[in-house]
């Protein structure tokens, strides 16, 4: 039987049938994906092939995906970690207050996304807690973001704003994402009745929220709308990338890398006639987009 994996713990997976039944698997000896080092080798969106054995389900075939992301393993030098596989799109759940979060995180999350081609969402979340500069600010994020494509929704998990939310999750498989305390799982919980993920408050002494999602998991909201919630992600980790290809991920800068003097060579950093350089300077190219993709290609803290 094929099964869509709904969570995975590590040893057991919840997998959705094809007859609609949820099924407690496990796996036979060992499977992998060649040519990945992943820490998981079976992700929450992956379909796979299972025969039911007494009361169990047993997992034999993992099917090739369409996508995925990935983060750098804590636990394992050298190997990823998938988040989830076969992805519609990517929405990522930020705060400019209480917590803050970085634009570089922002940025590593998109072109993680855009270097599978999965199209992004950003909600900047908490509205209700901003001051009129935040405002302001989130205004002109909005603007950035959606003039490369990336489409935004400013809300607040409190209200009734997640009506927008729901209508872009529909008929798609969506992958929820964000740090922890930026109201991710409060959001998620007011998308259906049925679906009740532990919330807590941020902490007053360092502003950063704790982690309430121990595993990624998917929901199923409707017959074709399926949602992925994750823990909170303190760090995404590009992994496999060069930094010679770094650059094609961010879309204002792609256009721009066949005019520079060292065409695919150009790290956009300090090379002479650099095209993207000179988009900087004109304003072109966001600066905090440059920032952050030059924080990349020098491997600095990805939670910048």
């Amino acid at each position: 039987m094929k099964g869509l994996v709904q969570k995975s713990t590590g040893s057991w997976y919840t997998v959705l049938g094809e007859d609609s039944i949820i099924y407690k698997c496990r796996v036979r000896g060992k499977l992998r994906l060649e040519g990945i080092k992943e820490t998981n080798p079976i992700a929450v969106g992956d379909y796979v092939e299972f025969q039911i054995e007494g009361e169990e389900g047993i997992i034999s075939t993992i099917y090739p995906r369409e996508n995925y992301l990935v983060r750098q393993s804590v636990k394992r030098t050298g190997h990823s970690h998938v988040i989830a596989a076969n992805l519609d799109q990517a929405l990522v759940v930020v705060t400019l207050a209480f917590p803050r979060n970085s634009l570089g995180f922002i940025d590593r999350f998109i072109i993680a996304a855009e270097s599978f081609r999965i199209p992004q969402i950003i909600v900047f979340n908490k509205c209700d807690l901003l001051t009129k500069e935040q405002e302001a600010e989130v205004e002109e994020l909005v603007l950035l973001y959606e003039r490369l494509g990336v489409r935004c929704l400013v809300t607040s998990a409190l209200d009734q704003e997640q009506i927008a939310v729901r209508q872009l999750l529909q008929g798609k498989k969506t992958l929820l994402a964000g740090h922890s305390g930026v109201g991710k799982s409060t959001l998620i919980n007011k998308l259906s009745d049925s679906i009740l993920q532990t919330t807590s408050e941020v902490s007053d002494f360092s502003s950063k929220g704790t982690h309430t999602t121990t595993f990624a998991e998917m929901f199923q909201l409707d017959e074709t709308t399926f949602i992925i919630d994750t823990p909170g992600i303190k760090e995404l980790g590009l992994v496999d990338m060069e930094p010679e290809e770094i650059s094609d991920y961010f879309v204002e800068m792609r256009a721009l890398r066949a005019d520079c003097k060292f065409g695919a060579r150009c790290l956009h950093i300090n090379e002479p006639k650099c095209a993207v350089l000179e988009a900087v300077h004109r304003g072109m190219v966001a600066q905090s987009r440059y920032d952050s993709y030059v924080s990349i290609v020098k491997g600095e803290d990805n939670r910048k």
